[in-house]
């Protein structure tokens, strides 16, 4: 049963729906975390130690945290997998391009699918630079991810990386939003404008939200 819901486009969509879900309630718990920048290195680097004992002692050391991480992978894994799928089924669906040319799509409908790359590809910069320290400049240091985040709005292209992949967040939230909401019989002629002004709100507050940390390091508000 489980393979032949997978194997449908409905099904695909709402792996999509649910696992966007998932992900969109990390990104509100961790745009307020990182808000957190703002109270001081004290107070920032203390929320980070904290995510690395929640649940102790039933919990052991760092088990919490790499149980969230694992939903987030599968979350991940399972949106950009359906996400391929249906776009693949959808090229072979109509291989041919329209006689008709197809009203103009909204701009965060049309750039959905290179949006999905751009944060697929910031992911992993992101975690090279502020998890593991990879491609960090100015020296990683662990256990010290204030001056980590410092380090890294403190030049030019992290700044740029992480500005552009927000902007490309906020328009993906925008459409996958309500788009979620379809999938799973939330929308209706009814609810649609109030859908898409809590999308559009999502968006814009996120989008905010994570671009006030490199902003806060720009003007020297976060040093």
């Amino acid at each position: 049963m489980a393979r032949t819901m997978w194997d449908s486009s409905v099904g695909k969509k709402t792996v999509m729906a649910v696992s966007g879900l998932i992900m969109l309630l990390y990104l509100v718990a961790h745009m307020i975390g990182n808000l957190k920048i703002y109270f001081g290195a004290g107070e920032f680097n203390h929320y980070a130690h904290w995510l690395r004992t929640v649940g102790e002692p039933f919990m052991h050391y760092e088990w919490t945290l790499w149980l969230i991480r694992t939903v987030l992978v599968v979350a991940v894994v399972a949106h950009a997998t359906s996400a391929y799928q249906l776009s693949r089924r959808d090229i072979r669906a109509r291989p041919s391009k329209y006689v008709h040319r197809k009203p103009r799509a909204g701009y965060a409908t049309r750039t959905m699918r290179w949006g999905g790359v751009i944060l697929g590809l910031f992911i992993v910069w992101h975690i090279l630079d502020l998890t593991t320290g990879t491609v960090h400049s100015g020296g990683f240091q662990e256990g010290h991810p204030y001056q980590n985040v410092v380090d890294t709005f403190s030049t030019w292209y992290g700044n740029t990386v992480y500005i552009v992949a927000m902007l490309a967040l906020g328009l993906h939230i925008r459409h996958g939003f309500w788009s979620a909401a379809q999938t799973l019989g939330i929308g209706s002629r009814s609810r649609d404008r109030a859908l898409k002004t809590l999308a559009n709100v999502l968006a814009l507050l996120l989008t905010a939200g994570f671009v006030a940390v490199p902003v806060g390091v720009m003007t020297g508000v976060v040093s």
